[in-house]
């Protein structure tokens, strides 16, 4: 596997703790439709969350979240698209970034966007 792959499947197992941790239900891991997928889809509060999540083991080229391009958020809104048609029940949704920077000898950091939107 290469790094960046094993870096992102770092990432997201850590970030299915961190968010379980803060309330969150896990639903999916990695859900795909067509050539779209979503990373983690979770509920909380009634509220359906469609994450991105971006991990990164150096600070070189920026933080994490500033690799989710607008057409990454196009295709997480795609994606709900699907998911709403295939599972109607959910009424109220949001789309969030979960950045992790992971740096060695240092804590782990979370950054949670919520709500974003283009």
């Amino acid at each position: 596997m290469a790094h960046h792959n094993q870096t992102g499947s770092t990432g997201e197992a850590m970030a299915i703790k961190h968010l379980a941790e803060n309330g969150f239900v896990l639903l999916h891991q990695n859900w795909r439709h067509s050539h779209w997928e979503v990373d983690i889809i979770a509920h909380k509060q009634n509220v359906l969350h469609f994450i991105e999540v971006k991990t990164r083991r150096t600070k070189k080229f920026g933080h994490p979240e500033e690799a989710v391009s607008k057409k990454k958020i196009q295709n997480l809104i795609n994606a709900s698209e699907e998911y709403l048609y295939q599972y109607p029940q959910w009424k109220r949704i949001q789309f969030d970034i979960l950045s992790i920077t992971i740096l060695k000898n240092e804590p782990v950091e979370y950054f949670f966007i919520e709500d974003v939107f283009l």
